[in-house]
């Protein structure tokens, strides 16, 4: 292997400030969602979409990459697999925006934190990929901690599981979209654009809409849902290319941390023992994760210093 491929994969300070932003974007969009949470969670994710298309596609436009989006839209296999994306992300952005809204803000931070866990399950059953001990105990432990709440809810704890199911799914396929990640998002966008705009005006038309109708607070408030949407997905989105994964791996916890810390010290959630000793497995189980991760990677790029020699 060539000297410069391994320093390609080093941590930059550009990288890092791009991912950190992004996080922290992620981290402070609970209160974006619980100002629009009068607003009903579909007609939110419709807005999301129509106002991240001018954003998406001015980015694409400095950056002169739109004649890539050109090519996506007259390729069969590449729209079909972006109509895929874009189905699994919306249904992640309806089920956060609804569980802010409904006050299950806790059980979203736990969704994000399970995350990465079940992407390493993805991976192991749809890519076949080996796990270490590490690796299949700390998915274990992530298993009882949804157990514990499923007992406490006498259900399937679904937001929690949904979210990060859909964006487990989402990021996996989305490896298999053939275009760069800014390129991506506004393919999706434009794909979901169509129905978004027939719900919205089908709203507006009979009365039901917000946009307009209730004051120009909740008009800036939806415009506003393509910034909080787009901007931290393509600043996240130029921050992946520069950073290891082992250190996108461990940077992925502070959003989840500053939602649950926002559910239950800003919006005052309830936080009972059951929750408590679910989220005290989840933390263990990243934990755990997070050692395994540093370690495979040390592990990588000792056997790629041996191999430039």
């Amino acid at each position: 292997m060539p000297k410069s491929t391994v320093v390609a994969n080093e941590d930059t300070p550009r990288g890092f400030a791009f991912a950190l932003v992004a996080y922290l974007l992620w981290g402070v969009l609970p209160f974006y969602m619980k100002a629009v949470a009068h607003i009903p969670a579909v007609e939110v994710v419709a807005h999301r979409v129509i106002w991240s298309v001018p954003i998406a596609a001015a980015v694409l436009m400095l950056l002169g990459r739109t004649q890539d989006i050109k090519v996506a839209l007259r390729t069969p296999r590449t729209l079909g697999m972006g109509f895929l994306t874009a189905s699994i992300i919306t249904l992640n952005w309806g089920i956060y925006v609804w569980a802010i809204g409904a006050g299950r803000t806790v059980e979203a931070a736990l969704g994000y934190y399970i995350n990465p866990l079940f992407s390493i399950f993805l991976a192991a059953v749809l890519l076949k990929e080996k796990l270490d001990g590490l690796q299949k105990l700390s998915i274990a432990l992530a298993v009882v901690a949804v157990a514990l709440l499923a007992w406490e809810t006498g259900g399937v704890p679904w937001v929690s599981v949904g979210l990060a199911g859909s964006w487990g799914f989402y990021a996996f396929f989305k490896k298999s979209l053939p275009v760069g990640p800014n390129q991506g998002f506004l393919l999706e966008v434009l794909i979901l654009t169509i129905p978004a705009l027939g719900y919205i005006a089908y709203l507006e038309a009979s009365g039901n809409g917000h946009f307009g109708e209730t004051g120009m607070t909740d008009v800036l408030l939806l415009l506003g849902c393509g910034l909080v949407t787009a901007v931290p997905l393509m600043i996240y989105a130029n921050g992946a290319k520069l950073l290891r994964l082992s250190t996108i791996g461990i940077m992925q916890y502070i959003a989840p941390t500053m939602i649950f810390i926002i559910a239950v010290f800003v919006f005052k959630e309830p936080f009972g023992v059951y929750k408590l000793a679910a989220f005290g497995l989840i933390w263990v189980s990243l934990a755990i994760y997070s050692v395994s991760l540093l370690r495979s990677h040390k592990a990588r790029r000792a056997a790629a210093l041996l191999t430039t020699g």
